[in-house]
């Protein structure tokens, strides 16, 4: 120790600053001993160490930390390799320590199919946000749902991504899936890296892959790499940026020998990079002021036109490997922290509440108001654990947060960070960033802001279901954990809606059509182990009138003691077009021939008979009852006699006002290829749907049409069989409207039909 004579503070300091360790932003210092001299000068004078550090770190204290965080989904076609591809990534920073033993919670070994990889395997996607470090920089992996069919589900993990990378196959290419999740991409505004996997296999071609994602997805895009080798002779990669040539050493390739370009290899490399040049200087003015004056490129040049293109959307730069062969996984975690966004360079928006949801562009900073949105929740073992993506503001442990979507107000008893299977308990977390809250009851979806401000990050209106299907557990002592499983998932998706037939006494399960239902019947059986028979579909009809019908109709019961007298007049009537309500009910009567208080008691019981029309016991809306007069007996009158008087004359004089069923029409919307455009069109017309709209898109048609919902049960199967599996439809609510004249004696009849059976 005697020879260090300097007092400890500062020798402290003086380490602090010239060794680059991770506990400090380091980085922005000079690690020069002189530079650590001037720190200590300058400490000293000004005082105690403390106070000098937060003046240094005051302004950019949160800048640092923001650009090193990446936010990032990996999202491909079933069978891509996304799987092994999340596995070496996680292997690499560090967060699983072996590749062939990745054990999920429930101890199942690595041999993963990958469908079956979010049950068997807690750790890798599960976790709807996986964090790792690569390089000093955050990086959180988050899940990107594989079933297009939820527009909210999917809608909600692309807003919490920055960035994605997109795995395509070598040998399969750009597949349907690979489609329909980059136009996804595309709708919300995701800048993404492609990644060409498997070049270790027979018949694989990454140049064909390119070229497919050039014309299909129409990507702007150009090679980062050039193979070295392909199929078994696969040995590594060039660099066309930094134009070395990488091969991948050890066991699991995670030593990196960069060695100068095989001359038999120049002229290709050559021919490549100027490719990546001129296809990314045609988006980038910077670099094509230099491309255009015959200057050489240098390679940082190049790295930043390649990110200030990615970033604003313009270019997708290609990368390459086996993550079977732990090929090429390392440089793809280079580019995604090289050409990736971080959360302040993505622009976010928010719908503000209090002025009718007008869009409000979010600053993504610290700074401002607290504003999070809880985008999955998971069952724990300490209950609820609840993700948060923090938009703006700063969260801290302790805080009472508002949730919007319920007006409640609630603390936070336990803030965490998701680190590998451990849960790393932290202070506060800032804008950008993913933490996992403990005890707070919310739905995902719901919005966190520190109550300043009323802004939800997603639309408050969700879609009214359209398809209903009957369901029952198939045996009786696994009913607490189907309960369980609905009400998850009703928690987890605001279009999905539970509801009991009052009839039949059956668990109906509500949602956004065949396949989502369909999708939660399997979840049900593959989570919760919990086989269920499933009902026909039912469309979700309803009734209403055409016109004004008087009633007057007297009750009137004498049954020893006090009897039941009540009679009630007026008349019902269809609500105006365009009205927000569905039920009406106005009382007109002048005087007291009935009673104030027997009032509400007439309305509860037209309400009731509203609830199923005779026509085919359907919810019957756009009525008003207005009520003209009526009688009371002094004794006889009660508040069920006026009750039943009510009903009583709903159903009298329903029949005289023309009732008309109403069925779901649906906005569907097709993307065919142009040869199969006739045969679908004229499938359309024999399902009674009306075609408004045909477009063309490159070699495919669009049509748009409207086909009530009640026709389009197994529209998927057969539009596979129409198109040669090339076809693809979505399709969303549009409005009830009234069905044919044939069409409603045809489900009157049956409705007659079913019901003495019940």
């Amino acid at each position: 120790m005697a020879r260090f004579p300097r007092p400890s503070t500062p020798r402290l300091l003086y380490t602090l600053y010239t060794s680059p360790s991770k506990t400090t932003p380091s980085h922005s210092h000079s690690h020069s001993p002189a530079a650590a001299l001037l720190l200590l000068r300058h400490f000293s004078s000004s005082g105690s160490l403390a106070r000098a550090a937060s003046k240094d770190e005051k302004e950019p204290w949160w800048k640092d930390s923001m650009n090193r965080l990446r936010n990032i989904g990996i999202s491909a076609h079933i069978d891509s390799g996304k799987t092994t591809l999340t596995e070496r990534v996680l292997y690499y920073t560090g967060r699983i320590h072996e590749i062939h033993e990745v054990r999920g919670r429930d101890g199942v070994g690595a041999k993963m199919d990958s469908m079956d990889l979010e049950r068997e395997k807690g750790i890798t996607i599960q976790s709807a946000a996986t964090y790792c470090t690569w390089k000093d920089y955050q990086v959180n992996i988050i899940d990107t749902p594989g079933h297009v069919d939820f527009t909210i589900e999917v809608e909600r993990a692309l807003r919490v991504l920055d960035g994605a990378i997109l795995v395509l196959c070598s040998v399969g290419g750009v597949q349907s899936q690979s489609i329909t999740v980059d136009r996804q991409m595309r709708r919300y505004e995701v800048p993404r890296l492609a990644f060409i996997n498997k070049l270790d296999r027979m018949g694989a071609d990454p140049w064909k892959v390119l070229n497919q994602a050039r014309s299909k997805l129409r990507h702007h895009s150009a090679a980062m790499q050039v193979p070295i080798g392909l199929e078994e002779d696969f040995k590594g990669l060039i660099d066309l940026v930094q134009l070395k040539a990488l091969y991948f050493h050890g066991s699991s390739g995670e030593k990196i020998v960069a060695e100068d370009i095989p001359a038999n290899m120049e002229a290709l490399v050559a021919e490549k990079r100027r490719e990546l040049i001129e296809a990314v200087s045609e988006v980038d003015d910077k670099l094509a002021e230099v491309f255009l004056n015959d200057e050489p490129v240098s390679s940082t040049e190049l790295e930043e036109a390649i990110r200030r293109a990615t970033v604003a959307r313009k270019f997708v730069p290609v990368f390459m490997g086996s993550a079977f062969k732990n090929k090429g996984v390392q440089p793809l975690l280079d580019g995604v922290l090289s050409y990736l966004p971080c959360p302040t360079e993505v622009s976010s928006y928010a719908l503000d509440q209090s002025k009718n949801e007008e869009k409000v562009t979010l600053s993504g900073t610290p700074d401002g108001p607290l504003v999070a949105l809880a985008f999955k929740l998971e069952e724990g073992r300490f209950g609820q654990l609840t993700y948060l993506r923090i938009y703006e503001g700063v969260i801290r442990k302790g805080d009472f947060i508002h949730n919007i979507n319920t007006g409640k107000k609630v603390k936070i008893p336990r803030l965490v960070r998701m680190h590998s299977d451990e849960m790393e308990d932290i202070q506060q977390a800032h804008a950008g960033q993913i933490v996992a809250v403990f005890g707070v009851d919310c739905a995902s979806g719901d919005t966190f802001t520190d109550g300043s401000v009323k802004y939800t990050m997603t639309s408050m209106n969700v879609p009214e279901p359209v398809m209903s299907l009957a369901v029952q557990p198939v045996s009786k002592d696994s009913g607490g954990q189907f309960s369980k499983a609905l009400n998850r998932f009703q928690r987890e998706d605001p279009t999905f809606r539970v509801g009991l037939d009052a009839e039949s006494g059956q668990t109906i399960i509500s949602g956004m059509g065949e396949l989502h239902l369909d999708i939660y019947v399997e979840r049900i059986r593959r989570e919760y182990k919990v086989d269920a028979t499933v009902g026909k579909p039912r469309v979700n009809f309803r009734e209403t009138v055409t016109q004004r019908a008087e009633f007057d109709y007297l009750h009137k019961k004498q049954t020893g003691g006090q009897g039941q007298y009540g009679r009630v007049c007026g008349y019902i009537e269809p609500l105006p077009q365009g009205s927000s309500t569905k039920f009406e009910f106005d009382n007109m009567i002048v005087g007291q021939a009935i009673p104030s208080n027997f009032i509400p008691a007439i309305e509860k019981g037209f309400k009731e008979a509203a609830n199923s029309g005779s026509l085919i016991g359907h919810p019957v809306e756009h009525l008003r009852v207005v009520l003209t007069d009526g009688a009371s007996h002094s004794v006889d009158s009660s508040e069920l006699a006026f009750k039943l008087a009510a009903i009583y004359a709903f159903r009298q004089c329903y029949t005289a006002a023309r009732p008309v069923i109403l069925e779901p029409v649906m906005t569907v919307e097709l993307k065919v290829p142009t040869e199969f455009q006739g045969t679908v069109a004229g499938d359309i017309n024999k399902r009674k749907g009306v075609i408004v709209g045909n477009d063309q898109d490159g070699d495919d048609s669009v049509i748009t049409a409207h086909v009530p919902l009640n026709n389009m049960f197994g529209y998927s199967t057969s539009l596979r069989s129409m198109t040669q599996g090339k076809g693809e439809f979505t399709m969303e609510y549009k409005e009830h409207s009234a069905v044919s004249n044939d069409v409603q004696t045809q489900l009157v009849n049956t409705y007659k039909g079913t019901k003495p059976a019940e």
